[in-house]
């Protein structure tokens, strides 16, 4: 195994008028791996695409695709995978790719969305799927784990607190985090995870450095925090949870 990834040319959508197809593998560049994607407009429309959902390994991925196809044309454009998303799930190898693609005009009037398609790579069968679980189990309820890993220090600006979380609920959850306080102190957490049913997602919570500063928190002694979780079709609230206390050390 050379460690090479590649992937049979396929047709991901066709229909109302777009078709999309996934080209090649690509591993250039600092963006980090991607799907090559020929995308066709056969309408009359200008039109945007982008994805609502990139999934890796059963992984949600941060996803920055958007891609504008004028009426009649067409367009060569790489969808990255996320280098740095990739390195906190523990991806080395990507054997499956799902996108929810969609489609919308200048009015953000969608033509299509949540359209589902699949690629399996040639890693396919050596995909490592087990789940980087460790850490200290927060909530487990309604159907949704969420496990606080380890402060990882060498995040961008010094102090990050990861959180792992795994859907088995049958609907697709978003989470917040509300109430958050850092050794007593008030803080604006930057943190929200959209997971689909029988996924997982690994992101950090991403705190203002200079909201430490004025705080004068040198080093994240104690955590507290609520979760806020929801179903994502349709808003509505599946759970608060108690205030969760943990320390980050």
């Amino acid at each position: 195994d050379s460690g090479v990834v590649t992937i049979e040319e396929q047709v991901l959508v066709d229909q109302d008028g777009i078709k999309i197809t996934a080209t090649e593998y690509v591993t250039a560049g600092f963006m980090g791996d991607g799907i090559k994607l020929l995308i066709e407009n056969n309408t009359d429309q200008d039109y945007t695409i982008g994805c609502d959902a990139l999934i890796v390994n059963d992984y949600m991925i941060i996803d920055l695709f958007a891609c504008d196809v004028a009426g009649g044309k067409k367009a060569n454009e790489v969808m990255y995978l996320s280098s740095t998303a990739l390195k906190a799930a523990g991806i080395t190898n990507v054997g499956k790719i799902e996108m929810y693609f969609h489609a919308y005009d200048s009015d953000w009037e969608n033509l299509f969305s949540k359209v589902y398609s699949e690629i399996q790579t040639s890693a396919y069968d050596s995909m490592d799927t087990t789940p980087d679980d460790t850490g200290l189990e927060l909530y487990n309820e309604n159907g949704i784990r969420i496990v606080g890993k380890t402060v990882d220090e060498n995040s961008f600006w010094g102090t990050a607190i990861l959180l792992y979380c795994e859907n088995t609920s049958g609907q697709n959850v978003g989470i917040n985090v509300e109430n958050m306080s850092i050794n007593g102190f008030m803080m604006t957490p930057y943190y929200s995870a959209d997971v689909y049913d029988g996924k997982k997602s690994i992101d950090e919570i991403t705190i203002l450095s200079s909201e430490l500063e004025d705080n004068g928190i040198e080093s994240i002694e104690e955590v507290e925090l609520k979760f806020h979780l929801y179903d994502l079709d349709t808003y509505e609230t599946i759970a608060d949870s108690d205030a969760i206390t943990f320390s980050a050390k």
